[in-house]
C-alpha cells in the first residue's frame, strides 16, 4: 500500500491564511496513527527529539479568588474545600525555588489567585521574580489580568514568561466563566507581548466542550501574532464543590489528539502536559510525548491539585529514554539525541 504523503493529509496554509476551526477539524479527523506520525515528524523538524523541558509551579497566594471559573477550587464563589492563604514570604518562595533547581527544574512558575494585582501586590511579586531570576532559573508568573504598565514592570524585574490561558473557545467560554470576558484575556496577552515578555498560553480540555470547541481554542492560539512560545494543555481536574465536579471524562485518545493538533498548528511552541497528568497512565503520557508534548510541570503539587511525584517522573523518563532539556525547542538532528543521560 502506498504511504500517505504529508502533503496529502496535512492541510497547508498559504501566506496570509489563518488556521480556521474547519482546517483544524481536518487534523482531528485524521486516523490516529497518521496524526501522531505527522505530529512527531513536525516535532523533530523544530525540536530536539526525546528532550523534555522541566518546570516547577508554586502557588504563592492561594484561594479567595473573586472570579467564577467553573473548574477552579480557588474561586470564592464555589463550595470547594480549598485552602485560603496569604501571599508567601520571599524567603519561603526562594526556598521552594532552590529545591526546584536542585531537582532539575529550568523554569520556576509562580501563581497567585487574583483577578488583577494591585500596585502593592505587584511590588511583592517583582521582588520574588528578581530573586528567583538571580538563582539562574527562568521565571514565569500568572497573576490574572494586567493593567497598563504592569507588564513592563515585570519585564524590568527579569520576568521571562507570563501565563494567561484562554481556557476554551470563544463560543464555549461563557459556559465556564462570566466574571471576565474573552477580550479581557486577549488584552492581557497583548500587553505581555508588547512588553517583550514571552507568552505562556493554552487551555483546558474536558470541560464538557465539543471537539469543535477544542478546534476553536487551538485556532485562537495558533492565530495569535506570534503564537505563544509555551502552550500548556490541561486535562480537567474535577474538584468536589466546583460546578464541573461531575463533568464527563474526555476520551484519552481525544486528549492525545489535542496534543498532536497543537503541535501541528504551532510547530515551534513548547507544548506542556500540565494539570491532570496525575490521572494519566504512563502509556498515555508516552503517547502525548509521541504527539509532540515536550514540557511538563513536575513535583508533588500544582497550584492546588496533586501531580506525579519527582521519582515517578524520573522513572518514566528512564523507561522512555527521555532527557531533561534546558531549551527543548533547540532543534538537533535525531542522530544526536538517541543517548540517554541521567
Amino acid at each position: 500500500m502506498k504511504p500517505i504523503a504529508r502533503t496529502e493529509i496535512l492541510p497547508q496554509l498559504t501566506p496570509g491564511q489563518d488556521w480556521t476551526p474547519a482546517r483544524i477539524m481536518q487534523l482531528y479527523e485524521l486516523p490516529f496513527m497518521d496524526l501522531l506520525h505527522q505530529a512527531q515528524t513536525v516535532h523533530r523538524e523544530h525540536h530536539q527529539a526525546n528532550a523534555v523541558q522541566l518546570s516547577s509551579l508554586l502557588s504563592i497566594k492561594t484561594g479567595a479568588c473573586p472570579e467564577d471559573c467553573a473548574y477552579c477550587p480557588q474561586s470564592a464563589r464555589h463550595d470547594a474545600d480549598g485552602r485560603r492563604e496569604e501571599l508567601m514570604s520571599l524567603e519561603t518562595v526562594l526556598k521552594a525555588a532552590r529545591k526546584a533547581k536542585d531537582n532539575g527544574a529550568q523554569r520556576f512558575c509562580m501563581g497567585a489567585a487574583w483577578r488583577s494585582p494591585t500596585a502593592r501586590q505587584l511590588d511583592n511579586v517583582i521582588e520574588m521574580v528578581a530573586a528567583v531570576k538571580a538563582l539562574g532559573l527562568e521565571t514565569c508568573v500568572t497573576l490574572g489580568m494586567l493593567k497598563q504598565g504592569q507588564a513592563e514592570r515585570l519585564r524590568d524585574a527579569g520576568l521571562d514568561y507570563y501565563n494567561h490561558n484562554l481556557d476554551t473557545s470563544p463560543e464555549f467560554y461563557d459556559h465556564i466563566i462570566t466574571t471576565r470576558s474573552y477580550q479581557d484575556r486577549l488584552d492581557t496577552l497583548e500587553r505581555v507581548r508588547e512588553a517583550g515578555i514571552h507568552v505562556c498560553c493554552g487551555g483546558i480540555v474536558g470541560l464538557g466542550e465539543s471537539r469543535r470547541d477544542r478546534a476553536g481554542l487551538i485556532a485562537q492560539l495558533a492565530n495569535l501574532t506570534p503564537y505563544p512560545e509555551s502552550v500548556p494543555i490541561n486535562n480537567l481536574v474535577k474538584v468536589a464543590g466546583t460546578p464541573l465536579q461531575d463533568a464527563p471524562d474526555i476520551d484519552p485518545f481525544e486528549f492525545v489528539r489535542t496534543i498532536a493538533v497543537t503541535r501541528l498548528t504551532m510547530p515551534r511552541a513548547v507544548v506542556r502536559l500540565s494539570a491532570g497528568r496525575d490521572a494519566m497512565s504512563d502509556a498515555m503520557q508516552a503517547l502525548c510525548f509521541m504527539a509532540g508534548a515536550n514540557s511538563i510541570f513536575y513535583g508533588d503539587q500544582l497550584l492546588t491539585t496533586s501531580n506525579p511525584q519527582f521519582n515517578q517522573d524520573q522513572q518514566l523518563f528512564e523507561r522512555l529514554g527521555l532527557v531533561a532539556a534546558a531549551n527543548a525547542n533547540t532543534h538537533q538532528p535525531a542522530t544526536d539525541t538517541l543517548s540517554c543521560t541521567h
